[in-house]
């Protein structure tokens, strides 16, 4: 009996033996898997043998002058020259026009005919005026030849002097207030006074605005009409303020507009506003390098510009790695120890690749990257 007794506790601590060393086993792997998956994951460590083989080669990130482009929107736009409003210097009746918004006017054409009383007093006065000129004239002329001889006192003469003088001032005054309205004084007489005057376009182009109709008393301040001449469109951008640094007159801009995403055309900035308002931008003004078709002021554009020079953190291309299909670079832990780390990346030039993921002062592995990635593979697959 207590033979059977015995056979019983010795299975018993048999069983309880077997059953801890499985446990203990299956713990010791589990902490081996998991120190292998936190470890290879990111690391690598190299042995003094693999470290002198391996010639890796480290250093900390380097400014340089890349072509660097920045996406920016803004709009097609004509220069100031180019856009002019239409008012009357002295106000009127509008008696005729025919434009309506669209119509396109060669420079030198009637674009309204106005009539007012005004007209007809200004014409008046300009040539009473200048027939008294004449008579005034005459007479300074014989007083100055009377004081000349002392047949008469100077007096007289100073008086005739002034009276001339004063009579040319009005003169003058009331042909420049002719030209005004478009009347030219040299060819105005008795015969062609009119009550109506024509008012011609400035420049060429199309007519935007047209505020006006028949009928209407139209004063000094009122705009009448809009031209826009887009024969010289310029490409107008907004920059912020941490690009505006870099902008140079002369960089070369990409641009297109939304109708038309995949037709691209080329633009140079010619000025560019030197002050931040108050959206923490600044204005770019670029030249159209060649015509564009069917393109009007006020389209919407998208652009890329070529910022030259501009100074980026930069390493050389073979410190780049793929890891999942995305760059990495290895960051240098220890004088034995690599840690791999995603990185955006951007401009290319010469051989070295901008970094746009802020790394500090870290040193990076800029050669023989690939022998640390070959072995990480290697460690995370065992």
């Amino acid at each position: 009996m207590k033979s059977n007794h015995l056979v019983i506790l010795l299975c018993c601590v048999a069983l309880f033996a077997c059953t801890s060393t499985k446990k203990d086993k299956e713990a010791a792997m589990e902490s081996k898997a998991s120190l292998t998956e936190n470890v290879t994951t990111d690391m690598v460590v190299l042995s003094p043998a693999q470290l002198k083989s391996a010639n890796i080669i480290s250093g900390i990130i380097e400014k340089k002058e890349m072509h660097k482009i920045i996406k920016v929107s803004g709009v097609i736009d004509v220069p100031p020259s180019n856009i002019v409003s239409i008012s009357i210097p002295l106000g009127g009746y509008l008696k005729k026009t025919s434009l309506i918004p669209g119509t396109l006017v060669k420079k030198g054409a009637v674009l309204a005919t106005l009539e007012d009383p005004a007209y007809i007093q200004l014409q008046e006065d300009y040539l009473t005026s200048k027939s008294k000129l004449a008579y005034l004239e005459a007479d300074f002329n014989r007083q100055k030849t009377l004081s000349e001889t002392k047949a008469t006192s100077d007096k007289l003469y100073q008086l005739a002097k002034s009276e001339f003088e004063s009579q040319k001032y009005m003169v003058k005054a009331l042909s420049e207030k002719l030209k005004l309205i478009g009347l030219n004084p040299l060819t105005l007489n008795e015969n062609n006074i009119s009550r109506a005057v024509d008012f011609y376009a400035p420049i060429s182009g199309y007519v935007t605005k047209v505020n006006v109709n028949i009928g209407k008393y139209v004063s000094p301040t009122d705009v009448l009409f809009e031209i826009v001449d887009p024969s010289d469109l310029h490409l107008r951008l907004t920059v912020f303020e941490n690009d505006a640094s870099n902008l140079k007159i002369g960089n070369n801009v990409t641009f297109y507009i939304n109708n038309n995403s995949t037709e691209k055309h080329k633009a140079t900035i010619i000025v560019f506003t030197p002050n931040i308002n108050e959206n923490r931008s600044t204005d770019v003004y670029c030249h159209l390098n060649s015509t564009v078709k069917n393109l009007y002021p006020g389209t919407f554009a998208n652009a890329e510009i070529e910022l030259s020079n501009a100074k980026v953190n930069a390493i050389p291309e073979e410190a780049i790695v793929k890891w999942e299909n995305k760059p990495h670079v290895f960051l240098k832990v220890a004088n034995d120890s690599y840690k791999l780390v995603p990185v955006q990346t951007g401009l290319t030039t010469n051989g070295f690749i901008e970094i746009i993921t802020p790394l500090g002062n870290q040193e990076v592995v800029t050669k023989n990257a690939y022998t640390l990635m070959m072995k990480l593979k290697n460690s995370t697959e065992e």
